[in-house]
């Protein structure tokens, strides 16, 4: 009888029983199975028995065992007694070995459709993981109400059964709906019922809902320029032909609008603290825009995402609560008055849209989770919302002037700040010659967290600054990081005087 062979040397197999990589028996099957898949180990290969390959690798033979039972199982061995153990994937079946493809290259955009390379090309800036001094629309986390926190966290917890285990409501938690729409009315003149409050994840989901639902490829949208960069990449990707539309001293310039897109289906709005710039569309705008809407059929997406830190006046009142005709969907946002790893936001729809935006909601995200929803909830109710605010508006109040304080100081002439009265960040122009993109790259090295005007801009003409965020640091901080940011910015140029000039050497 011949003697049967003893199988395949197996070279890369190497295990380290001292290494915390996890139970040896599941990193010897994650290797074989590599190895089988990849063609390292060919079709019909015959492996080693387990007693020889235990010898081989300094394992027990309980964990090769293991092993090979898992391989036998899922279909990568076929074991016979007697006849040992065979790789039993088939030559089709073999995942290809090939240089791993590079990420953002053309290649790994092969096969995308016309959305998915809109998402692939327009990669929003990555959130920083760390907190720094300049990062825009950063909470100041150090004095987030922790403690309160946690006890509406625990409680809701507590009250964790069965019936609360299932599928939440598409629209949200009905109890935290109607402590928004409580809040909206006297803090935002936002008119609604908690029907009409929808919960999200952000306003970026929002935002993709809403292009999803109201936007056919080839229909016009307003973008304020410069803008958000998330709505140009939601409208974008949804097939929307964009219309950058220009903002001044008075917001969104209505009357160039209407000139360069009469048709356009949806405008995007941030009127109470225009993003980037921080100018506040004026009542004249706000009526045009909202006449233009009521009369073309337009639907206006306002955008509140920071006003709730107004310094000068209170709070200015909504756009939404003087729509008398139903076009204006309003998104507001907790990440960015609470803490950002929240991720719950809301929007308040129209009457007429309650229904499809619901439904759509089910069949796209289902609902978000609702454990945190009830929290926030209690949060509201119990007036830790309301006290957090108010806290806030003095605190950033007070960055912010230590940030203006700290630019004059230092004698940043390369930087031109602009209006500051509301919101958490504040946008400088920079001094022409000034190179923002090098600025920009050495500032992040110092993990600054400042962003480029620039990218903002749709259109031909950019300007070239800074936008700087106050909130998250303390005034110490921020003046720390301006002394940092001066050190970056070319030495002005000191004019040399006549006399000095005509002086003779020595």
């Amino acid at each position: 009888m011949p003697k049967r062979s003893a199988g395949v040397s197996l070279p890369f197999l190497s295990l380290d029983p001292e290494a915390g990589e996890g139970p040896l028996h599941r990193r010897l099957y994650e290797r074989l199975r590599e190895a089988i898949l990849t063609g390292t180990l060919a079709p019909r290969s015959r492996l080693p028995s387990t007693r020889g390959l235990c010898s081989e690798l300094g394992v027990s033979r309980g964990t090769v065992e293991l092993a090979f039972s898992q391989l036998d199982a899922e279909g990568f061995l076929e074991r016979r007694v007697g006849a040992g153990s065979v790789v039993a994937l088939p030559e089709h079946a073999r995942r290809p070995r090939t240089a791993p493809v590079r990420s953002g290259g053309a290649s790994s955009r092969a096969g995308l459709s016309r959305r998915g390379r809109h998402l692939a090309r327009e990669v929003l800036p990555p959130e920083p993981s760390d907190v720094r001094p300049f990062t825009p629309c950063l909470p100041a986390l150090e004095l987030f109400p922790v403690k309160a926190w946690a006890r509406v966290m625990a409680r809701q917890a507590r009250l964790l059964e069965p019936s609360r285990m299932t599928a939440g409501a598409p629209g949200g938690l009905r109890v935290l709906r109607e402590a928004i729409a409580a809040h909206l009315g006297p803090s935002r003149g936002v008119r609604c019922d908690w029907r009409r409050v929808l919960v999200f994840s952000s306003t970026q989901q929002a935002l993709d809902l809403t292009a999803r639902l109201l936007l056919d490829e080839g229909e016009g949208v307003w973008l304020e320029e410069p803008g958000y960069l998330g709505a140009r990449v939601a409208f974008a990707s949804a097939g929307a032909r964009l219309h950058p539309v220009p903002v001044d001293e008075d917001g969104l310039r209505v009357d160039v609008g209407r000139a360069r897109a009469p048709g356009a289906r949806l405008a995007y709005v941030t009127p109470s603290h225009q993003y980037p710039l921080g100018v506040t569309m004026s009542l004249t705008r706000r009526l045009a825009l909202l006449e233009h809407a009521r009369a073309s059929g337009m639907w206006l997406f306002e955008d509140d995402y920071d006003s709730e830190f107004r310094y000068a006046t209170r709070p200015l009142a909504a756009m939404q609560g003087m729509d008398l005709a139903g076009r204006v969907l309003y998104a507001g946002t907790f990440n960015k008055v609470m803490f950002p790893a929240l991720r719950l936001a809301f929007l308040v729809v129209p009457e007429s849209l309650v229904d499809v935006f619901t439904s759509a909601r089910a069949a796209t995200d289902g609902h978000a989770p609702p454990l945190p929803q009830a929290a926030l909830a209690d949060f509201m109710e119990a007036g830790h919302y309301a006290a957090h605010l108010r806290q806030m508006r003095g605190v950033y109040a007070e960055r912010r002037d230590a940030l203006l304080d700290a630019l004059r100081r230092e004698g940043v002439e390369a930087l031109r700040p602009g209006p500051s009265e509301a919101g958490m960040h504040l946008t400088a122009l920079l001094a022409p010659g000034v190179s923002e993109a090098s600025l920009i790259a050495r500032a992040d090295e110092r993990r600054l967290g400042a962003r480029r005007l620039s990218p903002l801009y749709l259109g031909r003409t950019a300007e070239q600054g800074l936008l700087l965020g106050f909130s998250g640091a303390s005034p110490a901080g921020l003046r720390a990081a301006v002394k940092t940011l001066r050190g970056l910015l070319p030495s002005p140029r000191r004019p040399t005087s006549r006399l000095s000039a005509s002086r003779p050497r020595a």
